[in-house]
């Protein structure tokens, strides 16, 4: 059980410090990371954004229901919410809705972002014991926010990798490429045939890059946009064809684009695998505290790790 608990707490602080890493470059394109900062290593200022603060609403949500209420998780999402934190616009007019008290399945929008898939690890690494059921809970907090089935089918991918290596890292098992591709495939293809082709088409990977190559590859096979279809196979990809949780994340972020969620999804899928442990402590330690930061957050993946231990 130690390796659950080592994949529990970095699926959550890996989605943090990924998130935190890719902030300061959010927008840029891969070109200007590199010349700025030839590559991304470090964690600038540590501060997290939409991404993380959704996915501790998620941990919360599941910690009051751990059969998972979106109803719930819909309030912990308006409770939390902080507008600086770089929430799209769509976001702003759920958030009101929920507000004026519109239950959670009428607050959406037809949107096919990479928003419902940023947040979902918790649901991966939780339910990754039951593939049928992480998928069913999955489509459930995509709905929240995102009813387009490319917003949907990006979040039950996503949780699907976190999943299958939460399950990898419990059973000390070796990645396998096809195993990871096809499980997602299956999954998806009933909610998006197109975003399903997405997947089917990262058989055809290439070996393991370093972050350098691999930047410049994610940057020309993916638009790596805040699309989920752009977004979530380019996560996918990095954690695929990467060693280690530190080179996934730089390779992710320096690609470019949408660089705080490719971060995110990243470090939520390399964490789940490689563990705790495997998280650079250099960006643990700059990584926010305060009410809802790193200890925070630890503290929720390690309750939620007791729970599922029961």
């Amino acid at each position: 059980m130690k390796g659950l608990r080592e994949s529990f707490l970095g699926s959550a602080l890996g989605t943090a410090v990924g998130d935190a890493l890719g902030r300061a470059v959010e927008g840029w394109s891969r070109d200007l990371i590199r010349l700025r900062f030839g590559l991304l290593e470090e964690v600038i200022d540590g501060r997290y954004t939409d991404d993380t603060e959704m996915m501790i609403g998620l941990m919360e949500a599941l910690l009051d229901d751990p059969e998972f209420d979106p109803q719930e998780a819909a309030r912990r999402f308006l409770e939390n919410f902080n507008p600086f934190r770089g929430y799209g616009a769509r976001i702003f007019a759920v958030m009101e809705r929920l507000r004026q008290g519109l239950p959670w399945d009428q607050v959406g929008t037809d949107s096919w972002g990479n928003g419902a898939a940023m947040r979902v690890a918790p649901i991966g690494f939780f339910f990754h014991h039951d593939l049928e059921k992480l998928k069913e809970k999955a489509i459930l907090s995509a709905l929240i926010t995102h009813k387009h089935p490319d917003g949907v089918a990006g979040a039950v991918a996503q949780a699907m990798a976190v999943g299958i290596a939460t399950g990898w890292a419990r059973d000390s098992k070796e990645v396998d490429r096809e195993e990871m591709l096809g499980r997602i495939v299956d999954a998806i293809s009933d909610l998006s045939p197109g975003f399903a082709l997405e997947i089917e088409r990262l058989r055809e990977l290439p070996e393991r890059m370093d972050p350098l190559r691999g930047s410049d590859f994610l940057a020309r096979t993916f638009p790596c946009d805040i699309s989920a279809k752009g977004a979530v196979p380019a996560a996918i990809s990095a954690f695929l064809v990467s060693e280690s949780f530190e080179e996934a994340v730089i390779m992710a972020v320096n690609a470019g684009g949408d660089t705080d969620t490719l971060g995110a999804m990243t470090g939520a899928i390399a964490g789940a695998y490689y563990g705790f442990g495997a998280i650079p402590q250099r960006w643990l330690e700059r990584l926010e505290e305060g009410p809802k930061g790193k200890s925070y957050i630890m503290k929720l993946a390690e309750r939620l790790c007791m729970l599922r231990e029961r």
